[in-house]
């Protein structure tokens, strides 16, 4: 994929709704410098058409990416790729914050809380987390 290029692939086959995959496959993107801060991302009708997907799915992916910090929507003048990097930075941290204080209310001792972490992130990216 050439910078500053979006390149999405929907697979009707796959356990992720198509608005996940379209959310994650621009937030990846966004994260790996493949599509800059300030990209002007296609509007919504129109990646919907390029997808063959409804336009309430891309819609719904572009509300996501939103609130995620992904991607600022100007009015009229579209959707563009936001700093994510910070963003996400700073929402992991908060996060991270959260569940130390929970487990530790809870009473785990910090090799319970990590081991739990760990766990949970194996599940979610698989074995090499």
């Amino acid at each position: 994929m050439s910078p500053q290029t979006l390149s999405l692939t929907i697979d009707p086959a796959a356990s992720a709704a198509p608005f996940e995959q379209v959310r994650t496959q621009i937030a990846e993107q966004a994260r790996d410098g493949a599509l800059p801060v300030g990209y002007k991302l296609p509007t919504v009708r129109g990646l919907a058409e390029d997808l063959g997907l409804a336009a309430n799915t891309v819609a719904k992916a572009y509300r996501a990416l939103e609130t995620d910090g992904v991607i600022e929507t100007r009015g009229r003048n579209g959707s563009f790729i936001a700093a994510a990097g910070e963003a996400a930075d700073k929402e992991a941290a908060a996060a991270a914050e959260s569940y130390a204080r929970r487990v530790r209310r809870l009473g785990l001792d910090r090799r319970a809380a990590l081991a739990a972490a760990e766990n949970a992130l194996r599940a979610t990216y698989g074995t090499d987390a």
